[in-house]
């Protein structure tokens, strides 16, 4: 009679499994919660107790932990070792079913402790399941009940479960449990206040969904999960209608909906092509800041991507289905404005919730490893930022250079933007050198340029981006300053009457 070990957190089909692992012969062996839960269905159980002969201890802590369970799991067929397990009395385990105590989960409630999370770290799971990964030449293991049926198919049909599947399995449970492991760490390292760039690190994902294609057809691509998302992340969107996401609108929608949540004083609307913003605007309404984030650049805007940093109402949905989009992102939709923007069948909606908690680590694949650094979430404080010309922005000027700002801050290098209340006129972006940048933005602005703003992302290495805004009519200017030719620059400024000022922060996006 060949023996399964079933100990699961996650009890979603096990039942049913169970039974008809017993009508197929095996005899089951399992702990706690999952015995009890066995055996009020009236399957036949073996407690581990009984394979052990000695009781779970501490609380539970201690159960699975012993030679006559990992004996079994970890024996290859050979005579020799099963010659090793019938002289110590020890039955040979064939089924491994486990999933593991839910830290994610645990860890994702608002105001757990940090005893309450490390209670569900769990040590026997992982020990059992690596066991069995290891032995898959003999072993099966178990570590997602999407599987159950597939086994019993397959055993019903070949009275045992292939190779082929015991490897599947098997590196199913080594990626499921480096997950896990991974959660452990980033979650301690935040609680712990520990250094972020250690030695070593490890990052886990759980697949949301499989993509069609990645940036080309040709690429292939999958969307994960880090942990259980918070609120106010794309990976914790949910989609209310439209075609499935494609990996360019999952780029571009995570783009838009940092960018919109720069706002949070009032309603903005931002439309993202490629990544950079081609229209951004604030507005008493919701539908105001759409209709002038629009009106920005409505030529680029076609096809774009739009977010939003509030409910979307009726009256805003019935604006956005004017225009052909991709995808809208918000924090929530109310339920006539779902009704409206589901007249356009294709296009994807996505709530994401309120942000919330604290910027993530960023990552950069690079071939042959990756990069990590912290997210720039920083924010302006225009007490902070420094005159360095004769005339000094109006206050209206200033608050408009702290919007041009924060816009700017979300264009690919060399980034240039310049506004006027509160709505981008033009945007230069990916430039290789910065006047280039510049010429684009202020083209695009036109005539609107004449008492604009511009924002820059770097600093301007020589004079002659000043000289060309000053033809454009720009009235003020915000940059990081730290140029070898900043004084070059600053008397540039005096010459035409331009406001400066420098922030010290440099905002490249690369």
């Amino acid at each position: 009679m060949k023996r399964a070990l079933i100990s699961v957190s996650n009890k979603a089909g096990i039942e049913k499994f169970a039974r008809e692992l017993v009508d197929l012969g095996f005899e089951i062996v399992s702990t706690g919660g999952t015995s009890k839960a066995l055996k009020e269905s009236g399957i036949p159980v073996i407690g581990i107790s009984e394979v052990t002969g000695f009781p779970e201890i501490l609380e539970g802590r201690v159960k699975t932990l012993h030679p006559n369970i990992h004996s079994g799991i970890l024996a290859k067929g050979t005579p020799e070792h099963m010659a090793v397990l019938a002289e110590h009395g020890i039955k040979a385990i064939d089924l491994v079913v486990v999933n593991l105590y839910p830290f994610q989960e645990t860890i994702a409630k608002k105001d757990v402790t940090l005893d309450e999370a490390i209670e569900k770290i769990d040590i026997g799971g992982p020990s059992m399941v690596r066991a069995a990964a290891k032995n898959h030449a003999r072993v099966a293991v178990v570590v997602n009940p999407k599987h159950y049926d597939e086994i019993i198919a397959e055993l019903k049909d070949k009275g045992e479960i292939s190779l082929e599947t015991r490897q599947k399995l098997a590196l199913e449970a080594f990626q499921h449990t480096a997950q896990y492991d991974a959660a452990i760490s980033q979650y301690l390292t935040k609680a712990w206040n520990a250094e972020i760039f250690a030695d070593e690190t490890a990052f886990g994902g759980a697949k949301i969904q499989s993509l069609r294609y990645g940036e080309n057809p040709h690429q292939k691509a999958a969307f994960y999960k880090m942990g259980k998302p918070q609120s106010g992340t794309l990976a914790n969107a949910k989609q209310l209608n439209g075609k499935e996401l494609s990996y360019n609108n999952i780029v571009d929608v995570d783009a838009a909906w940092q960018l919109v949540c720069e706002f949070t004083e009032k309603p903005a609307a931002v439309i993202i092509k490629h990544t950079n913003p081609c229209g951004a605007a604030l507005g008493e309404s919701l539908q105001e800041a759409y209709e002038r984030a629009l009106a920005a650049d409505p030529v680029s805007a076609f096809g774009g991507i739009i977010a939003v940093n509030r409910v979307v109402d009726k009256g805003t949905a019935s604006k956005i289905i004017e225009t052909f989009m991709e995808a809208v992102i918000a924090p929530a939709f109310d339920d006539e404005a779902v009704e409206v923007l589901k007249t356009k069948k294709n296009l994807r909606l996505l709530a994401v919730g309120e942000p919330e908690g604290e910027a993530e680590i960023w990552i950069e694949k690079i071939s042959g490893g990756f990069l990590l650094q912290e997210r720039d979430s920083h924010h302006l404080n225009l007490d902070e930022v420094k005159l360095v010309t004769k005339k000094a922005p109006t206050e209206d000027e200033l608050q408009e250079l702290a919007f041009a700002w924060n816009i700017v801050k979300h264009v690919k290098s060399n980034a240039i933007v310049v506004t006027k209340d509160k709505q981008t006129l033009g945007v230069g972006a990916g430039q290789m050198n910065r006047v280039g940048s510049v010429k684009i933005a202020l083209e695009e602005a036109g005539e609107k340029s004449a008492g604009a703003v511009l924002a820059s992302d770097a600093f301007f290495p020589f004079s002659d981006s000043i000289e060309t805004a000053h033809k454009a009519g720009i009235t003020a200017i915000i940059q990081p300053g730290g140029s070898v030719r900043d004084e070059e620059v600053i008397e540039a400024c005096d010459k035409y009457g331009i406001a400066m000022i420098f922030t010290g922060i440099r905002h490249f996006r690369h």
